[in-house]
């Protein structure tokens, strides 16, 4: 029980925090990635929820999953492959105790979320990316996009999910 309550707080926080902040980064500085040429979409944060995560382990944060258009109609109708130009974004935060809902609960249970580590976006785009499934990726920390090295990674990770068109999130409407 006191796992399900974690997990529902720590979902309604990143979902609270996911409506009301401003960009992940706090900077859209039109920076793209190397190798898939990828930069900050403008307007993502406006973009609607697919799901949110608590990932243990070596990431230890929680994450939310906003879409674009093209992505949330795919979601919803299920559509696999995903379309072109469909664009799902990762927000990755650390997180903290609130110490404001503690009190209110009387005990300290209540985790939301802390500084922005970074954010990836998948952008679909079958012809450009062909040799990565059909995705390009980008990932960025401060506005800034990762190296070269980190960004070879990813089509690594994703592809055991091919079932899946390579990717992660499940849709929770």
């Amino acid at each position: 029980m006191k796992r399900v309550t974690f997990l529902l707080v720590g979902m309604l926080a990143v979902a609270g925090v996911v409506a009301s902040s401003g960009p992940a980064s706090g900077k859209t500085d039109e920076q793209a990635s190397p190798i898939y040429g990828i930069a900050i979409p403008p307007g993502y944060r406006d973009w609607k929820l697919i799901s949110i995560a608590h990932e243990e382990g070596s990431f230890n944060d929680l994450r939310a999953q906003l879409g674009n258009d093209i992505a949330i109609e795919a979601y919803r109708k299920g559509t696999l492959p995903f379309p072109d130009g469909a664009i799902i974004a990762a927000i990755h935060w650390k997180y903290v105790p609130s110490e404001v809902n503690n009190k209110a609960f009387g005990r300290a249970q209540s985790f939301v979320a802390g500084p922005t580590t970074n954010i990836q976006f998948m952008v679909k785009d079958s012809k450009k990316y062909a040799a990565t499934g059909g995705w390009g990726f980008a990932d960025f920390t401060d506005g800034k996009p990762a190296n070269e090295a980190t960004l070879k990674n990813c089509f690594g990770c994703h592809e055991p999910l091919k079932a899946q068109n390579y990717v992660f999130t499940h849709y929770a409407p």
